[in-house]
């Protein structure tokens, strides 16, 4: 195997079994192993790291397992007293552990006398599923060990080291050679945690987030739906009929058509009615409910290091200044934090806030979504509410007035293509002015920040393409990389058919969805960026802000 390193043993009141570690703190393991856990320590230890020592861990999520042999649901999920330094496992595709010819299964176990731990070699008999949630395992050979007491909860992983499930149960019998194993797919019902870590070849992982951002709205809001209804609502008459057992969460339901619906259509389709019940309103009211808190950020004319800023709000149309103020550069994170906080007194409580910075265009690359919300909450700006940027050379009078024609277009437009400008584009500026113009482009993402995208960017901006997005970092796979990106990939599946007047409102979703996820810093929309501008929210002040002050 490739790496053993998230290899762990697991005891818990006298139970021994295995583990495998997903992330720097949270590893899987089988419910009974960890049975005794409200009474007893779950003690954890990784035998190919020692110096690590023995940790203590807390049981945080279960499956529906409820003490019998053949109870469904048989996965928990522990946290760790403290994170490791040690690289979790990687999930390979479900489907992966039943290609021909079938390929050796490796899972490592503690059986008595093996503290250190042992492998055994096992194969999958076939994909088909007994009672809907295990695949029986058939050893590789006649010789060797077998699956027995203290290989519970071990990963059954390709001989690359790439997990395809988790081992339940022995045979239970003498000289059966022979056991049960979680698929990973199964395992991801139980805990949608672990859905954003097995790959979903014919999905997008960008469809595939939206789904499951909706699927936690509704189940933190307690969204009252039948999970069996949208499954066949989404697959419709053609598709695999609805499982004998249904499905006993909404998560389940999603997941089955993650992975067992064949049309990719189906995911859209069940995220779509999703999105329905949970009450958004038409897109015109709520466009036209937007309560925007404008942070305007500009070159003061006394030095480099000095800039203006100006923060208002915005109520029933009308700008209410709530501080102006010239600053060095370095101080104006602390300032617009208080003045936000102060903003808010000046919304009504039932506004829908948007946090709106306006830059010069050199800035728009700033990473305002990054910064904490308040000097006592490090939540990052852009997970704690709607925020955009716009560039404040266009809210002039010829092109404010082309984007607020394109914005009353776009309000009968259920949703847009992405116009997509990679990494290795070397069109001509002319050219590109034309294509957008030519194709009434209103929404353009870029795989490059702007100071790396030269004219081309200041073309989208000048056209002027109402929404666009880029990834601040910029594409990882550099101008070489055959003209796929995963970046422009991801988030044309994920902003497909939404509505450019609610993007604020679902690139909130998408960055939280980033925050919360195991490796942030990996993420293909780590930095996502947005440039929305619909001047009809930002209506001008009837006579000027005060002047900043020293």
């Amino acid at each position: 195997m490739s790496s053993t390193s998230w290899h762990a043993r697991i005891v818990c009141g006298g139970d021994v079994g295995a583990g495998f570690l997903v992330s720097g703190r949270r590893l899987l393991t089988c419910a009974h192993v960890v049975r005794r856990s409200a009474a007893s320590a779950v003690r954890v230890s990784f035998p190919q790291d020692r110096e690590l020592g023995e940790l203590t861990a807390t049981v945080i999520a279960r499956g529906d397992w409820a003490g019998g042999a053949t109870d469904p649901g048989d996965l928990a999920v522990l946290e760790l007293d403290r994170e490791v330094p040690l690289a979790p496992a990687v999930f390979a595709a479900p489907g992966d552990a039943y290609a021909d010819p079938h390929p050796k299964l490796l899972a490592y176990g503690f059986p008595k006398g093996y503290d250190e731990g042992t492998l055994a070699e096992y194969r999958a008999a076939s994909d088909q599923l007994i009672a809907n949630e295990w695949v029986q395992l058939e050893a590789w050979s006649a010789h060797g060990q077998p699956l027995a007491a203290g290989f519970s909860g071990a990963a059954v992983a390709l001989p690359d080291g790439r997990v395809v499930g988790m081992v339940s149960a022995a045979s239970g019998a003498r000289d059966v050679r022979n056991g049960r194993m979680l698929p990973s797919d199964v395992m991801a019902r139980y805990w949608p945690g672990l859905g954003e870590l097995i790959p979903t070849p014919a999905h997008r992982p960008g469809a595939k987030e939206r789904l499951r951002t909706l699927v936690q709205r509704a189940e933190t809001r307690r969204l009252a739906c039948d999970p069996d209804r949208l499954y066949v609502d989404a697959v419709g008459p053609f598709g695999p009929p609805l499982p004998d057992r249904g499905f006993d969460s909404l998560w389940a339901a999603a997941w089955y058509v993650l992975c067992d619906v064949p049309d990719p259509q189906a995911v859209t389709r069940f995220a779509d009615r999703l999105a329905e019940l949970l009450g958004a309103p038409p897109v015109r009211s709520r466009a036209l409910s937007w309560s925007p808190i404008l942070i305007e950020i500009g070159h003061s004319g006394a030095g480099g290091n000095q800039v203006n800023v100006e923060v208002s709000a915005y109520r029933d149309g009308l700008r209410r200044p709530v501080g102006a103020r010239r600053l060095p550069r370095a101080d104006v994170r602390a300032y617009v934090q208080e003045r936000i906080d102060e903003a808010f007194t000046h919304l009504a409580p039932d506004a829908q806030e948007l946090i709106a910075f306006v830059l010069p265009r050199e800035w728009l690359n700033e990473p305002v979504a990054h910064w904490a919300r308040g000097a006592d909450d490090d939540t990052p700006l852009g997970c704690a509410y709607p925020l955009v940027v716009t560039d404040a050379t266009r809210r002039r009078g010829g092109v404010r007035h082309q984007l607020i024609r394109k914005w009353e277009e776009l309000e009968t437009r259920p949703g847009v293509p992405l116009h997509r400008i990679g990494c290795g584009n070397d069109e001509k500026p002319t050219r590109l002015r034309f294509r957008l113009r030519q194709e009434d482009a209103r929404l353009a993402a870029f795989s490059l920040p702007p100071a790396r995208t030269g004219p081309l960017f200041d073309v989208a901006l000048n056209a002027p393409v109402p929404v666009l997005l880029w990834t601040r970092r910029g594409c990882a796979g550099g101008p070489d990389h055959g003209g796929s990106c995963v970046f422009l990939d991801e988030l044309a599946a994920y902003v497909t058919g939404l509505p450019p007047a609610e993007l604020p409102r679902h690139i909130l979703a998408l960055r939280e969805a980033v925050e919360a996820s195991d490796a942030p810093d990996g993420h293909w929309a780590k930095d996502v960026q947005l440039l929305w501008d619909d001047p009809r929210r930002f209506p001008e002040p009837t006579a000027p802000l005060r002047s900043p002050v020293a």
